[in-house]
């Protein structure tokens, strides 16, 4: 069994944070957001971290580079999320153990949860865990749907949701751990048939359940998890809860 490795997604641009820095290298409390996942990734004992680069690559690369534990994959277009883990591939081809694919925005990603998927990981050898988290007011994220039995059924986004579906409080976080072969497969079998023209990740555990593989979705994330950074207001909210849990640590 190999070693689990991870995907950073962090090619994007971010033009709602009004920078022009790369997303994931606008600062949080004085660090690029994207150190703090890298940190996490490492504290949950992530052997290999691959960081997917695109808007303005050389700066990423050089801000996180320079560690034998990091190394970057270039995706030239910026065609979704699915269509950046695939520019990973390279990395990906022959590991046979987890992979942890994961936001690059998220400096809020805690090394807890990761270390709580991979050991469901190893229990259970699902192709594929999606990390959740129960969200109060889950307005904007998909929402994870499941049987009458708790089994996890699939992702529905927002906009595609019933009023039924829409009440729905666990969330998708972009938080995954795939079995590096299913993962591979999975990218093959996503379309880009969409309004956006783009290959979503999010697509990939609906693939492997009609593949009959073993996809489950697991609500380890801490409430902090959810927050996310899209505009300066919600990097301000980060920073905040950020320094409450500084200070709650002591």
């Amino acid at each position: 069994m190999n070693a689990p490795l991870a995907v950073v997604m962090a090619a994007g641009k971010g033009t709602r944070m009004k920078s022009e820095l790369p997303k994931v290298l606008v600062p949080v409390l004085g660090r690029p957001m994207l150190e703090y996942v890298i940190d996490a990734l490492r504290d949950a004992g992530i052997a290999k971290i691959v960081v997917v680069v695109g808007y303005r690559a050389d700066d990423v690369k050089q801000t996180v580079g320079g560690a034998k534990d990091v190394g970057f994959a270039q995706q030239a277009e910026q065609r979704g999320t699915g269509h950046a883990v695939m520019s990973a591939r390279e990395h990906l081809a022959g590991h046979d153990g987890a992979v942890v694919v994961v936001a690059g925005d998220s400096p809020l990603m805690q090394a807890s949860s990761i270390r709580k998927l991979l050991a469901e990981y190893e229990r259970s050898k699902s192709a594929c865990i999606l990390g959740t988290a129960h969200k109060e007011n889950p307005h904007g994220l998909g929402r994870i749907v499941r049987d009458a039995s708790g089994k996890f059924t699939g992702i529905v986004e927002e906009k595609d949701a019933t009023p039924e579906e829409r009440k729905i409080t666990e969330v998708n976080l972009s938080t995954y751990v795939f079995h590096g072969p299913d993962l591979l497969r999975a990218l093959e079998g996503i379309r880009s048939d969409n309004a956006q023209g783009e290959y979503y990740i999010t697509d990939c555990p609906g693939v492997l359940l009609a593949e009959g593989k073993d996809v489950r979705a697991l609500a380890v994330l801490e409430p902090c998890e959810v927050l996310s950074i899209n505009s300066m207001e919600e990097l301000a909210v980060v920073e905040d809860a950020m320094r409450t849990m500084s200070k709650a640590k002591g």
